[in-house]
């Protein structure tokens, strides 16, 4: 892959520096992310940290003083900045600004610059991002979307997930030049050249590994070092530099596996809510009270809408009638209307749990669920039939399935799980018709599932200009960039 070598490089890099400490014994080293771009802004955020390598599965922080730096011009000959910010334990050392007033598919470079004590003045590497292009504007855009990052599988600190995969090597804990730069999908991602990637949530475990209670994360600092471990892949980090992030969150990412708001296990649903906020560029810094359910056009052709399924939800064992929600009120009301006010061709809800699946009989917390959250479903989509949208360009894209499908509902309505994205954490798919999934009497259609345990991957998704039409195509991607399976899906824009 061409992006290999100069990741490998970078790690290499890091480590040399790493093992040449100064006298100060620090070797300052910065995290940097770009997310939620628009087309006419972006969330910047860097973390400052004293080293690159892993302290007790931690990567601490580093107290200074530090701002954001963006520009149109790679050389920052002219650039503009945030006010300085001093970073410290309370902020966990991340420093994170909401850029306006950007021109619309323009690139930009950012940085972050710290006053490091016994340093003086310290730059990160250079980032860039593109944002999006303006709504009247008939634009491509390519983006890739995954869910189920599983740290504790990849690097098999599983004990007895390793025992069940005895003899399945390629399901235990990576070996090589990836145990170094981590989860190779990131890299391929980047090979493809897409504008942006989706993180549909799951993107860390508080309640991994199974084997070992001991290392789940209960407390802020174990949260936040579960985060910092995430982002300290080279591989990871190098995309994060390279192009733009949406990051929604799932129940390992909130608190533990299916969970709601109830209950006093730790970590409490409050805290969940407070770290991922806090650690990854979706609200903004100055806003408390911003949401993370949202939506974005992305030119004339694409609009996605992300919701939130874990802060508003009730209770999974609420009996299943109308008032059990998984979206709140509000958000709910927020998505009908704005689906009804957009005039894009295609649009497509991006949401961290199936609508359709087929999923495995036993949940109870998700809509495909029996006794989970059905009514909530079918009443959304009574409502899609009823504005004339399934069938005319609306599609949904789902996360938490461990597995790679495309699913066509009998009312029309077509989904598409994004899969897990790293070989470790996937596992086939269930059927229509399989008793044990929340379809058995095989009434989905299914024209792709996968059928092996392990099949990490994503999806990308395309909108391209095919003489002047705009054309949506979905493609299943292994790991490796290979395509398992492809489709073209049809708008309102009749072709």
């Amino acid at each position: 892959m061409k992006n290999s070598i100069s990741i490998f490089l970078l790690a290499l890099a890091l480590l040399i520096t790493s093992s040449c400490e100064k006298e100060t014994n620090i070797n300052p080293d910065f995290l940097i992310i770009s997310g939620e771009p628009s087309a006419t802004s972006i969330i910047l955020q860097g973390r400052t940290s004293a080293t690159d390598t892993l302290i007790h599965d931690d990567v601490p922080g580093l107290d200074c003083e530090a701002r954001l730096q963006w520009s149109a011009d790679s050389n920052f000959r002219k650039l503009s900045e945030a006010a300085p910010v001093q970073l410290n334990i309370h902020n966990d050392f991340i420093a994170r600004e909401k850029v306006s007033g950007l021109e619309p598919g323009s690139r930009y470079f950012f940085r972050i610059k710290a006053e490091v004590p016994g340093e003086g003045a310290v730059y990160s590497r250079t980032g860039t991002f593109e944002t999006l292009p303006a709504q009247d504007t008939s634009a491509e855009i390519r983006f890739a979307i995954a869910t189920g990052f599983n740290y504790e599988h990849y690097y098999g600190l599983d004990t007895t997930r390793n025992r069940r995969y005895a003899d399945e090597p390629r399901m235990l804990g990576a070996t090589g030049q990836d145990s170094v730069l981590g989860f190779e999908a990131f890299e391929t991602v980047l090979d493809v050249g897409v504008d942006f990637f989706i993180a549909n949530g799951d993107v860390v475990y508080y309640d991994k590994p199974s084997s070992d209670h001991a290392m789940w994360a209960r407390t802020t600092e174990e949260l936040r070092a579960k985060w910092h471990r995430y982002f300290n892949m080279p591989r990871n980090r190098e995309m994060c530099r390279e192009i733009p992030v949406y990051y929604l969150k799932d129940d390992h990412d909130h608190r533990y596996n299916d969970c709601d708001t109830t209950g006093d296990r730790a970590p409490s649903s409050q805290l969940g809510i407070e770290v991922f906020r806090e650690q990854v560029p979706v609200v903004d810094p100055k806003d408390p009270h911003d949401i993370t359910y949202r939506t974005h056009r992305m030119g004339k052709h694409l609009q996605l809408w992300f919701v939130e399924g874990r802060d508003f939800r009730s209770p999974n064992s609420m009996k299943d009638t109308t008032g059990k929600t998984i979206w709140g009120a509000e958000q709910k009301a927020w998505l009908m209307e704005t689906l009804l006010a957009s005039d894009a061709t295609y649009k497509i809800l991006v949401s961290p749990t199936p609508l359709i699946g087929p999923d495995d009989a036993y949940k109870k917390d998700n809509h495909t669920n029996p006794g989970g959250f059905q009514t909530e479903r079918d009443e959304f989509f009574n409502f899609l039939d009823a504005n004339d949208l399934i069938g005319n360009g609306f599609y949904i894209i789902c996360g938490d399935r461990h597995w790679q499908y495309h699913s066509i509902h009998p009312n029309g309505l077509e989904e598409f799980s994004c899969g897990a994205f790293i070989d470790q954490n996937s596992r086939a798919g269930r059927l229509p018709g399989d008793p044990a999934s929340t379809d058995p009497e095989g009434m989905l259609a299914v024209p792709y599932v996968q059928t092996d345990d392990w099949g990490g991957g994503f999806l990308e998704v395309d909108l391209v200009i095919e003489k002047k039409d705009p054309v949506l195509n979905f493609i299943f991607r292994d790991i490796d960039g290979k395509i398992r399976y492809k489709y073209k899906g049809r708008s309102s824009f009749r072709l």
